[in-house]
C-alpha cells in the first residue's frame, strides 16, 4: 500500500513580514532607527528668573540697612554725638539813624556764645559771616574769625557788625518804628562750615546755618548806646546740605 504523502509545513512567518519592514532596509528605516526619540524639554520661564533677581536685591538692601543701623547704634554709644549750640550773649547798638534821603547808617557789638557738649567731639569752623536784619532789611554785615570748639568747650565769640549808606523802604515800616522811636525785631544769621573730629578721623567740612530770632531793639539816643533785650532768644543750627538743585 502506497505511503501517503502530507504538504510541507508552511514556514514561520518572517520578522519582516511581521512588522511589515522590507529588507534591506531603505534609508528612510535606516535614518529613523539612529534618530533619538524626541522629548519635550520645559523651558524656564523669565517671570521666576526676575523673581529671584528682585528677591536677591531685596535681601541685599535689607542686610544693608541692618548693617547700617548697627553701625549707627555702636556709633552713638561709643560718641554720645550732639551738635553744637549758639546763644547771642550780647548785642549792643551804638548807631542806628537814619538820614534825610533814606540811608541807614548802624553799628553793632555783637557777642555769641558757642557751646560744645561733647566729649569726644572737636569742631573746627571757617570764618563766620554775620548778618543782621530787620523786617527783610539789611541792617548790619560782618565776620568772625575762623575757630576751633575743644571738647567740653565753651566760647565767646566778638564782632563789630555794620552798614554804611543801606536804602530804606517803609514796605516792612521799619522806617515808621524809627521816626516813633519805637523798638524793632531784629534777627541774626550766621553762616559757616565746619569739619568735625571724631578721635583721629576728620570729616569733610559742611556747611551750616545758624538763625537766632526774637531779638527787639530801640534806636540808641544821643551818645549812648543802647542794648537789646536777647533773654529769650532762641538760635537754631541747621545743615546745609546742598542736593543737586535744592538746599536742606
Amino acid at each position: 500500500m502506497a505511503d501517503k504523502i502530507h504538504p510541507a509545513s508552511k514556514p514561520p512567518p518572517s520578522a519582516t513580514a511581521t512588522t511589515g519592514a522590507s529588507f534591506p532596509p531603505n534609508k528612510a528605516q535606516l535614518y529613523n532607527s539612529t534618530r533619538p526619540v524626541y522629548r519635550h524639554q520645559p523651558r524656564r520661564s523669565r517671570r521666576s528668573c526676575c523673581c529671584s533677581c528682585c528677591l536677591w536685591i531685596t535681601f541685599t538692601i535689607i542686610l544693608l540697612i541692618i548693617i547700617a543701623a548697627v553701625a549707627g547704634g555702636v556709633f552713638y554709644v561709643l560718641y554720645r554725638p550732639h551738635r553744637p549750640s549758639f546763644s547771642v550773649s550780647s548785642l549792643q547798638i551804638s548807631q542806628f539813624n537814619l538820614t534825610s534821603s533814606n540811608q541807614l547808617n548802624t553799628k553793632f557789638n555783637f557777642t555769641v556764645t558757642a557751646r560744645n557738649p561733647n566729649k569726644k567731639i572737636v569742631f573746627y569752623y571757617d570764618p563766620v559771616s554775620v548778618k543782621i536784619d530787620s523786617k527783610g532789611i539789611d541792617v548790619g554785615d560782618g565776620i568772625i574769625p575762623a575757630f576751633v570748639m575743644e571738647k567740653k568747650n565753651t566760647t565767646k565769640l566778638r564782632s563789630i557788625v555794620s552798614t554804611s549808606g543801606q536804602s530804606v523802604d517803609d514796605n516792612g515800616g521799619l522806617r515808621s518804628d524809627l521816626k516813633n522811636k519805637k523798638r524793632f525785631p531784629l534777627t541774626i544769621q550766621l553762616d559757616t562750615k565746619v569739619k568735625v573730629k571724631i578721635g583721629s578721623v576728620k570729616t569733610k567740612k559742611v556747611p551750616i546755618r545758624v538763625v537766632c530770632k526774637g531779638i527787639k531793639a530801640a534806636a540808641p539816643t544821643g551818645k549812648s548806646a543802647t542794648t537789646a533785650i536777647t533773654s529769650d532768644v532762641k538760635c537754631k543750627v541747621d545743615l546745609r546740605i546742598k542736593i543737586w538743585k535744592w538746599t536742606i
